[in-house]
């Protein structure tokens, strides 16, 4: 079968190659073995490729850790899912791959009638919105939501899911026209440019600022949305696109009365030191299940917005590092699954 492999860390076009290796072998009762249709490119893909992400493989590895395909074989103790079924997985690594065996906690069945590519979508941008909004800032009715970086795959995830929650002001904030135009479109209120970011939120909320800053770009557009955070608002911190993990002035946060939430979506699918994916995988199949039938009801709308060839993931991370992608990417890895 094909696979990437990454032979050591450092540039994705320096380490990385499309080569034939063994299909997997010896399946755990706990396990199951899925034919990999296609998987998404992100930018964690390019920091495990490059030896920067909280967590590294061993070398050689395989990237990717998202993916949609088919069950070929389920392990004894799995119940949740049977050969033949259509699913979506996390995994820590090797969703590059034709074939991948997995742990089954973090694998759930696509819904028949949602299309694999739209469902391919949810698990980890979805479903990073969905927990870090709702499991760890707490989201309610009556709250001003600004979210940075709307036209990532996680940003756009989250203007979408915003939108479905009763008297929620949604402030979206993105790079361009035409992804302020697509959030827009998504169901935020408003959209405003990260150059004015502080006089358009603070015009938009009556000189309050946002309660919650939903914040996966790091840098400096967060100090600027320090100021324009509404006294005892939160700020939940998603991730650093930008490259760049800012310095936050304490004294913001002490005369503001502001909450700082660090999240890290990693601790429910296992990607922590303590691989806490068992323990989580009850409420991860729940949420999962309410995320396809928001999708199934055309509530939200996940879908990849391009398809490379598994030799064009240089050219992938490529357009994600300059801005160029609205929503999500994907690898085709194996089938004709559409």
């Amino acid at each position: 079968m094909q696979s990437i492999i990454c032979r050591e860390f450092g540039s994705p076009a320096d380490v990385i190659s499309v080569q034939s290796v063994d299909s997997p072998s010896g399946l755990a009762d706990d396990e199951v073995l899925i034919e990999v249709h296609h998987a998404t490119v992100s930018h964690a893909t390019g920091l495990l490729i490059e030896g920067k992400y909280q967590k590294s493989p061993p070398l050689p590895f395989t990237p990717g850790t998202e993916g949609v395909g088919c069950v070929l074989q389920c392990g004894q103790a799995v119940e949740h899912i049977k050969p033949g079924d259509t699913a979506v997985f996390i995994c820590d690594w090797g969703a590059y791959s034709e074939q991948l065996k997995i742990q089954a906690s973090t694998v759930y069945p696509v819904p028949a009638g949602l299309p694999p590519l739209n469902a391919l979508a949810l698990p980890i941008s979805y479903g990073t919105a969905f927990t870090a909004l709702h499991w760890r800032a707490q989201i309610k009715e009556g709250d001003s939501l600004l979210i940075l970086g709307a036209g990532s795959g996680v940003g756009a995830a989250a203007v979408e899911l915003a939108a479905q929650i009763p008297n929620v002001k949604v402030i979206a904030c993105a790079s361009t026209e035409k992804k302020r135009q697509a959030a827009l479109h998504n169901g935020a209120h408003h959209a405003v440019d990260a150059s004015q970011l502080i006089e358009q939120v603070k015009a938009l909320t009556d000189g309050k600022g946002a309660t919650i800053v939903f914040d996966p770009v790091g840098g400096d557009l967060l100090l600027r949305a320090l100021r324009c955070t509404a006294q005892n608002g939160k700020i939940v911190i998603i991730g650093f696109a930008s490259g760049s993990i800012p310095n936050v002035p304490a004294n913001i946060l002490l005369v503001k009365n502001l909450s700082l939430l660090g999240f890290f979506y990693g601790q429910y699918i296992g990607w922590t030191p303590a691989n806490e994916r068992k323990h989580y995988e009850r409420p991860m199949q729940t949420m999962m299940a309410q995320l396809f039938e928001m999708a199934g009801s055309d509530a939200i709308h996940p879908g990849i917005s391009r398809v490379y060839a598994m030799h064009e993931l240089c050219e992938a991370l490529d357009a994600l590092h300059g801005r160029e992608v609205l929503g999500k990417i994907a690898l085709k890895i194996k089938g004709d699954m559409t």
